[in-house]
This record gives C-alpha cells, structure tokens and sequence, in this order.
C-alpha cells in the first residue's frame, strides 16, 4: 500500500480530528507539512504529528512557494481563505481535502470546480453527516424501497445556545461578510437534504433575522464584557463567565500551551479577546433563526429550520413516505409502516453522538475514502466530491439571497 503524503493547512480543530487518522493509521496517511499562522498551534500540531521544524510554515503563501512536499493538501482555514488557497493547491499539482463550505460566493465555488476539471485533480468537501452511521441507517432504510416514495421531509438544525453564544455571535462566524449562517453552519444540511432525498432543488422561500443579540435587548445593568462587574451575570443565561471559565467549556479557540494551568488564559481571553463580551454589544450580523421552504425535485417538500435558541445542539429529521414514515434525533431512529403487517423498527445510535467521538467515525471514514481516491486517482470514491457538494452551495446562495430579499435588503455579495 503506498502511503499518501498530506500537508496540513490550518491547525485548528478540524484540522486536528481529520488528523487522528495518521497516527491510527501511519501506513496509510503521513502528514509532512504544517501550515498555521498561529504560533502556539503550530507547535503544538508539529510536536504531535512529528513534523519536522523546516516543514512548518506561518503562511499558506510561504508553502506554495516551496516546490511541491506532499500528494494532497488537507485545507482547513477560515472559510474566507478557502477560495485563493485551494486555486494555488490545485495549479501545485495537489489533491484537496477541502472543509466546508468550499468557498464565500457561486462564482468562487464554480471556478474551484472547473480549474479541478481542467487539471484533472481530486477535490472531497467535508459534508461528514453522509458518513455518519445514524444518516447512513437513513439513508439504507429510504433506499430499501420499503417506505415507498418520499412525499415530505421536516428537519431542524438546532444550533445549541452555548455553540450559537460562542461561534454566531462571538466567535469566528459571527459575521455575514465571513459568511452567512446557512452556508457556514447548514450546509451541512442542505447536502444532507439532497442526500437522503436523492433530489435538487427547483425552488426555495426563506425568512430569518438577528432578533435576539442586539444592543437593543441588553439588560439594565449589563457591561461591555461579562467580567467587568456586569449587575447580571450571574443570572444570564448567555455568561462567558460561566461558559468559558466556571464549566471550562468551547475552549477550542482559545491559545492554552499544552501542559499549563488554563485559568489566566481564559481570564485574559475574557478581559481582551472576543469571547469575553457580552452577547448584546457585539459587532456580530448573522442570524439567529432563519426557516427555509423548498421544492424539490418530484413535488416533494421540505421544510428546514436552523434554530439558534435550543438547549442542546443536535438534528432531528422527519421524512414521510407514501409506505410510512422516519424518524429521529441523531440518538434514536425510528421506522413507522402504515401496513399493520409490519412492525415498527427502532434503532439506537446514542454511543454515536456527538463530537467526541469524531462524529460518529465520521471524521476519519472520509479521510479514509479520500486516501483511497488520491491513491486510485479516482474522485467516484468519495461521497463529497466538490461536483456532489455543489448542489447544497447552490442552495444556500439561493436561499441567503432570498431571506434577504423577504427583508428588503438585496445585494449580490454571495451569487
């Protein structure tokens, strides 16, 4: 078997679970460079995959300078550095392994299509839901044909409060011009969508607002930061205290030396970083409740709400058959026919949930088909190449196009 040569660029937390597989796997995958702007992280990627100090590079700029280190790339930088990136990875001679989504406008996404095409190089976008045992249960029981045609589908991304406080309206992607939430957080579920209905999308309708964290809904006595004195902390819902510092939560952005004592990086991260402020005065743009209606293909319906404001963070989708009926939370799945003759089928996925456990294996079943496509040279072993994937871009454009048309503000920033 020969081993497939990966250069790393970005060495945050995706980059860190797609790279698990090297060390669980080493005869198949060696990553051999580092790319990271961040001094701490890189280090700590180096050390970890045993890199050598003059493979690690501050800049993706500085990489592609040097002659070509690897078979393929793994990108996994912000999502506005996902475009220029992969066009210089692609004219290198290398494959991709690229994160979602693949880029910030249509015309972006279309162009890393056709330079893939042009020099016949391999491109997977990680839309990993297709690769996770609960939606390939799905998927298996739709495809048996025993639940008949799919009439309807209702599904609901809910976000979670403490992932939408810390990454919509604090963190990374808490701003429209990075990207707008339906493609930064559900594309995942569009492609899921196309997926399990096996069908595109002909029409789609769209509302959805920043209603809640807003300067106009700070409570009386709140700060700037949650650390500052704010008179109520200590019963909102929504501290970074309490978060970050207290249950020592979603410090996945937070640059802690391997080995030290967290709490005065957290405090410094609370009195000066992004994260210390309060959810009310931040400069953030994005939605926190949108609702998508779209026809698809074959008169089949689909209603799709991407809910910031729910305890927990998981999906729960619903797809009604002309035979019967599915069901489930990611946990749970559930089959219901209509014909008495056949029981209901239950199927429990708990110990699949979750990010903990890389998704469901998720994370490391697409590294592995990607390795086997960069060795054959054959983008068909993939469930997420970049032509699959685009589908799900198409819809999101689409759709953020819409929403904001339903609110009177028309621009042509992401088409």
């Amino acid at each position: 078997m020969t081993k497939v040569r990966i250069a790393a660029i970005g060495a945050g937390n995706r980059m860190n679970a797609y790279s698990e597989y090297a060390l669980h796997y080493p005869e198949e995958m060696e990553i051999v460079a580092v790319v990271e702007p961040n001094p701490i992280r890189r280090e700590q990627y180096r050390r970890r995959l045993n890199i050598s100090e003059d493979c690690c590079y501050n800049s993706w700029e500085d990489f592609f300078r040097m002659p070509k280190q690897a078979d393929a790339v793994f990108l996994c930088t912000p999502d506005d550095l996902h475009y220029q990136p992969a066009l210089c990875a692609l004219e290198k001679g290398y494959d991709i392994l690229l994160e979602k989504p693949i880029a910030q406008s249509w015309r972006e996404c279309v162009e890393i299509v056709a330079k893939a095409k042009e020099l016949g190089r391999i491109v997977g976008v990680c839309h990993i839901l297709r690769y996770h045992p609960y939606f390939i249960k799905f998927k298996e029981i739709l495809e048996s044909g025993r639940l008949g045609e799919i009439i309807s589908v209702n599904h609901v991304e809910a976000v979670g409060i403490d992932r939408m406080t810390h990454a919509f309206v604090r963190g990374l992607w808490r701003k429209r011009e990075a990207n707008p939430m339906i493609l930064s957080k559900a594309c995942h579920d569009l492609d899921l969508l196309v997926w399990l209905t096996g069908r595109k999308c002909m029409d789609v309708s769209s509302y959805g607002s920043l209603k809640w964290f807003s300067e106009t809904n700070a409570p009386q006595g709140s700060t700037e930061r949650c650390i500052e004195g704010c008179a109520v902390e200590k019963e909102c819902p929504y501290s970074a205290l309490n978060l970050y510092f207290r249950q020592k939560r979603w410090l996945r952005h937070f640059d802690i030396p391997e080995g030290e004592n967290p709490e005065p990086y957290i405090l410094r991260e609370l009195k000066e970083g992004p994260y210390g402020r309060c959810v009310y005065r931040c400069d953030n743009d994005v939605v926190d409740h949108q609702v998508v209606s779209m026809l698809m293909e074959g008169q089949v319906t689909v209603n799709f709400s991407m809910e910031g404001f729910t305890k927990k963070g998981e999906r729960r989708t619903h797809i009604m058959c002309s035979n019967g009926e599915i069901y489930g939370d990611e946990k749970t799945l559930t089959v219901k026919y209509f014909h008495p003759a056949y029981p209901d089928e239950t199927y429990d996925f708990s110990a699949y949930s979750g990010e903990c456990n890389f998704h469901g294996g998720a994370d490391w079943s697409i590294v592995a088909d990607f390795i086997k496509a960069v060795r054959e040279h054959d983008a068909s072993c993939l469930r997420t190449n970049i032509e699959t994937s685009l589908e799900s871009h198409r819809m999101a454009f689409e759709i953020e196009r819409k929403r904001r048309l339903n609110m009177g503000a028309v621009d042509e920033t992401f088409i």
